[in-house]
């Protein structure tokens, strides 16, 4: 059975590079960290919905916060699972190492969101999609009309770290390949629509790359001997799985948070959930001290709980590492867990589901939100046919999109991705107020 070995898995080569450096005071990869914290679109995110799009109040997640606390649960996950399995990784790679390379990879994980969060993707999807059945996108291929009608945060991240910021067309940030393999959470391109038949656009299949950036996910997918599937269709890295848990376990849990602040539930309510996923580890002493308030409490619960999920999720990750290492392994490690874990954090995704996610606060939010970015495309998107005569409206819409950078040359495609760049690096506040300007119903003063 063929394995990948954590020799070119660790690649410590970075994309795009034309200098190889050593510094004393931090190792290639916690420089991938620090390119990604400086960086303008990381700055962005600052802004940008994590479940709540347009939120006034101060103490509720955005992108920016999410990813933080991602990171550092895989910084945790990383090198916990790495002394598990030390005696398998190159002599030169210290669980620091390891920790470090997820820590990056999870600062950057929802780098290519757009804003208004999930809210946002729709939004774009069915704007494309109502465009393919105008024909305006007869001139794409079919695999270049799947990669707008199912635009992808992931996909539209690894173009940000690797084409867009930085270094533009000439490795982006140029981060290391292992760095860019962890983060990778769908090593491969788009399906054409024909293949996914009329699923709407919130239950098409994800995917990680574009066909803009096909031949950069070849290169990570080598340098790093990632196992072939498919045409430009790999395994994971093994480290993304430790990624994903991360993902999981922050938002699964901080959901819930966010939800008692916005008063859309109770602490009592949320209380049960975190106790559940306890296990042995004890009640925390803050629950039955008289004067405790619920941030009080929910704090200690959550802290018990993240710690028994780092160490549950590396013990699953060293007992199928030989399944991870041959990309055997299906599912997340969650699910491998011991049997509460799985069920806990599947409750606690439900009672988001049910008292967050419908919640009537929020879907009117997403509503502005989604009519918000149709009317950012309406404006944007036809000007990127090539050798379009502009009207006078038309022309000052080009000079805003000048503004932000665009360069429209002879290809639709890329003339469309050029918007979308431009696009999923808005703050949702910056969106809004764009669409309110292109409505006619406010001036963006100078």
């Amino acid at each position: 059975m063929t394995q990948m070995r954590w020799l070119e898995l660790l690649s410590a080569v970075r994309l795009g590079s034309k200098k190889s450096s050593n510094e004393l005071a931090r190792s290639p990869f916690h420089k991938d960290y620090d390119r990604i914290v400086f960086s303008q679109s990381f700055r962005q995110l600052n802004r940008k919905t994590q479940v709540h799009p347009l939120t006034q109040h101060d103490g509720i997640h955005t992108r920016l916060t999410h990813s933080l606390e991602v990171s550092c649960i895989g910084r945790s996950l990383g090198m916990l699972a790495a002394e598990k399995i030390k005696t398998e990784l190159p002599m030169w790679i210290t669980p620091a190492d390891v920790g470090a390379i997820i820590q990056a990879a999870c600062l950057a994980h929802d780098i290519g969101n757009p804003p208004f969060g999930h809210a946002g993707e729709y939004a774009i999807r069915e704007w494309f999609d109502d465009a393919a059945h105008r024909d305006f996108l007869k001139e794409l291929s079919p695999e270049e009309e799947a990669d707008v009608r199912q635009f992808e945060g992931n996909a539209q991240g690894l173009r940000l770290l690797t084409k867009i910021d930085y270094h533009p067309d000439d490795g982006g940030m140029r981060l290391t390949h292992a760095t860019l393999g962890a983060y990778l959470k769908y090593p491969w391109l788009s399906k054409t629509i024909a293949s996914q038949g009329d699923r709407p656009s919130h239950q098409r299949a994800k995917f990680g790359c574009y066909q803009s950036e096909k031949e950069t996910l070849q290169q990570i997918a080598e340098q790093l001997g990632l196992i072939q599937l498919g045409d430009y269709h790999y395994c994971r890295h093994p480290l993304t799985y430790l990624l994903e848990a991360a993902d999981d376990i922050c938002y699964a849990l901080i959901d819930l948070e966010d939800g008692i602040i916005l008063h859309m539930l109770s602490y009592e309510e949320v209380e049960p959930v975190f106790l559940n996923l306890l296990g042995d580890y004890g009640l925390p002493a803050e629950l039955n001290l008289p004067h405790s308030t619920w941030q009080q409490k929910i704090a200690a619960l959550r802290g018990r709980v993240m710690k028994r999920l780092v160490e549950e999720v590396t013990s699953t990750f060293a007992k199928h590492h030989y399944e991870i290492l041959s990309g055997q392994l299906e599912g997340g490690l969650l699910q491998y867990c011991s049997p509460d874990i799985a069920l806990g954090i599947q409750r606690a995704k439900n009672m988001a589901r049910e008292k967050i996610f419908e919640h009537r606060q929020k879907s009117d939010l997403e509503i502005v939100a989604h009519m918000s970015l149709q009317h950012i495309l309406d404006a944007f998107i036809p000007l990127t046919l090539p050798e379009k005569s502009l009207s006078f409206k038309e022309q000052r819409l080009m000079s805003i999109l000048q503004q932000f950078g665009a360069n429209f040359q002879h290809n639709h495609y890329q003339n469309i991705m050029q918007v979308l760049d431009i696009i999923s690096k808005f703050s949702d506040h910056q969106a809004y107020e764009l669409a309110q300007v292109l409505q006619g119903r406010r001036v963006a003063f100078i």
